[in-house]
């Protein structure tokens, strides 16, 4: 293990990676910072450019970008009471009071110091705990992969936020078109349509630009018209701007912080978004003062900035050890890694040691980085803030286009990204999640090979499926998670008639 964290630190510590991952912490920031610009749209946008990239470098810049992507917009939620990403809405809650009565240089030093404590810790328990499960997932057979993929998709579906229905159909169109191209095992041709394009399935670089870029950009579009651009007050930063007495009564509150955003983290499909706000909610609960939440205090930056870091490190551990991405960008991350040929899992430990502890070294030092460009950029970070969207998205469009051509060379992808921009579009309209989707489009082969895998081993038995102990815990997990959802939801449904006939 040591040999390989040296081999780590060997391979970063060059000019051309330290460069990539100081470019992809800094742009993400400001991709994080702009409301409407996310770490997600990020990742997406330069994930073509790693096809150019050896495999180290690329996912450095990919990490970076995301990194710098969760932790840019404390930036607007302080200062504009904006949240810049999902992950950043708790932030407001107190960040925004504070900067309004004179506090913005403290808010934000806060903000910025626990975002890059969460991200420091959970990078630690990544590097932990990812080996050890990846031992154990050594073990596993089709039986077992194929109750994961199916765990994991109902775990998405009943944690999105919304109506299950809407999770679960978003999941199922995923897997729908997963099934498009050559059959695994068989080698069957489906639904391609007479296109030899689609032999190959559609390839998951322009289905994620699509799906988050391109429908985010039309979606910020339709905002741009009424769009009015707050004045943004100049904060300037001496140091962190709080007490060493504050950091230590801060103590118990970062720790829980990191605990629950490194475990929600590691749920397959949730989050930043989701961690940052249970963390506040659980941190006025269990305050002394809970009263003074909202009001302005750094309790609150806190909880949400140490939760929604901490996230990060937790999203890389069922990607980097079962091949299932952690959140969104997790699974851009993903892509990252099928450019170049390589798939995660257990045997990415084995075959590709220097690779994984050459990750951990690129995330420890995106952090480092994250908070020195945070703290002594914050002033061109604001100004930032000012560019109209006008301006930004047709860019970014262009970039997108030329990202996906660029590709393979093909007019093809740009129709792709253009198919599922749309899809994306129709997704936020009706408010169906697409988290679900593009999981359900990774997890479809993966779920469909060993399904057909295990009925082959076991002469097409499915109960062997059930009787694995493994196997069976996961499935009988899936099944709970629904009911839980369904039950509770039943609940929520019974409490609210009551309400309204009392």
């Amino acid at each position: 293990m040591f040999d390989l964290f040296l081999q780590g630190v060997e391979n970063v510590f060059t000019f051309q990676m330290l460069g990539l991952i100081f470019f992809g912490t800094v742009v993400g920031i400001i991709f994080g910072a702009i409301p409407g610009l996310t770490a997600t749209m990020a990742v997406a946008l330069f994930l073509p450019i790693t096809y150019s990239l050896s495999a180290s470098a690329g996912i450095a810049l990919l990490v970076g970008l995301y990194i710098g992507g969760v932790s840019g917009g404390l930036i607007s939620a302080i200062l504009l009471k904006i949240p810049g990403t999902p992950a950043s809405v708790a932030t407001v809650f107190d960040g925004g009071p504070m900067m309004e009565r004179g506090e913005g240089a403290k808010a934000l030093g806060v903000g910025i110091f626990y975002s890059f404590i969460g991200t420091l810790l959970s990078i630690f328990a990544l590097m932990f705990i990812a080996p050890s499960l990846a031992k154990i997932a050594l073990a596993f057979g089709p039986h077992e992969y194929f109750s994961i993929a199916i765990f994991s998709l109902t775990l998405i579906v009943t944690l999105s936020t919304g109506s299950m229905v809407k999770g679960l159909f978003s999941g199922l169109l995923g897997f729908a078109f997963s099934t498009v191209g050559i059959a695994p095992v068989d080698a069957t041709t489906r639904f391609t349509l007479g296109l030899t394009e689609l032999n190959g399935g559609f390839d998951i670089l322009p289905v994620l630009i699509g799906l988050f870029a391109i429908s985010e950009i039309i979606k910020v579009a339709e905002e741009v018209k009424t769009e009015t651009h707050a004045k943004v007050t100049i904060v300037k930063l001496k140091g962190f701007g709080f007490s060493v007495k504050e950091f230590f009564e801060q103590g118990w509150n970062m720790v829980r912080s990191t605990l629950i955003g490194t475990g929600i983290g590691i749920l397959p499909g949730i989050g930043s978004g989701t961690s940052n706000i249970v963390s506040y909610m659980v941190a006025k609960k269990q305050s002394k003062h809970p009263e003074k939440f909202g009001t302005g205090i750094i309790d609150g930056v806190v909880a949400s900035e140490t939760a929604a870091c901490s996230a990060v490190g937790g999203a890389m551990i069922p990607l980097l050890t079962l091949g299932i991405p952690g959140d969104t960008v997790t699974a851009m991350l993903l892509g990252g890694f099928m450019i170049h040929g390589i798939q995660p899992g257990p045997l990415l430990f084995v075959s590709q040691g220097p690779l994984v502890y050459t990750i951990f070294i690129a995330m420890l030092v995106s952090a480092v980085m994250m908070l020195f460009a945070e703290l002594y950029g914050v002033r061109v970070f604001v100004k930032l803030l000012g560019v109209p969207k006008y301006i930004l998205l047709p860019i970014i469009l262009v970039l997108c286009f030329v990202g996906a051509f660029g590709l393979g060379n093909r007019i093809f992808d740009v129709g792709v990204i253009v198919f599922f921009g749309l899809i994306g579009y129709g997704f936020v309209k009706f408010g169906i999640p697409q988290t679900p989707f593009i999981i359900g489009l990774i997890l479809g082969p993966m779920a469909e090979t060993n399904l057909r895998r295990g009925l082959m081993l076991s002469d097409n038995n499915f109960m062997d499926f059930l009787t694995s102990p493994i196997s069976g815990t996961f499935i009988g997990l899936s099944l709970v998670s629904v009911l839980w959802h369904v039950y509770k939801t039943h609940s929520s449904k019974t409490v609210k008639t009551t309400t309204a006939t009392a």
